[in-house]
């Protein structure tokens, strides 16, 4: 559960950061899909160690650098979804994959002819905590640009921003 949050002003636009303290929880863009579902009645906090940690490594990545190991986070969701969040957090920067890919990724570890790459959009679509966990580095079959909570415009920036697109 989150507990704190901050404000980070990123070149795209405001971002929130949740954390329970010790762990980033939540990472999103003013206005996005999903946005703030869980803050409630938190405590705005940006002096706590780890918002120190992920407002340095945001600082980074926006500069057009790779900012290397992301932050503590936690990350609290269905079975099937923290298994596909797992799959976006390898996703190296500066590469993307598709939602196909990571599909018959998670078929081929359960032992299964097929995984709809529809339901992994869902989960992808859901990922709590944006850009620590890349669900900007999906992309439809052919390479084609779909969805992201933030606006496809947004994801569109992050991609360039990684020289990707």
């Amino acid at each position: 559960m989150s507990n704190f949050f901050c404000k980070y002003q990123s070149p795209l636009d405001e971002i929130t950061i949740a954390s329970n303290g010790s762990a980033i929880t939540g990472l999103w863009f003013a206005k996005q899909k999903h946005f703030d579902a869980e803050l409630g009645e938190n405590n705005a906090n940006s002096d706590l160690p780890i918002f120190t940690k992920a407002m340095r490594w945001l600082d980074v990545y926006f500069a057009g650098k790779n900012p290397g190991e992301i932050p503590p986070i936690q990350l609290d969701g269905t079975p099937f979804q923290l298994e596909v969040w797992c799959i976006l957090q390898t996703i190296p920067y500066g590469e993307r994959t598709t939602y196909g890919e990571i599909a018959k990724n998670i078929a081929k570890k359960r032992g299964i002819a097929k995984m709809s790459a529809r339901a992994v959009g869902g989960a992808v679509g859901r990922n709590p905590i944006s850009i620590f966990v890349p669900c900007h580095r999906v992309v439809g079959s052919n390479g084609k640009l779909t969805g992201y909570a933030s606006g496809i415009e947004k994801k569109i920036k992050l991609l360039k921003l990684e020289n990707i697109l």
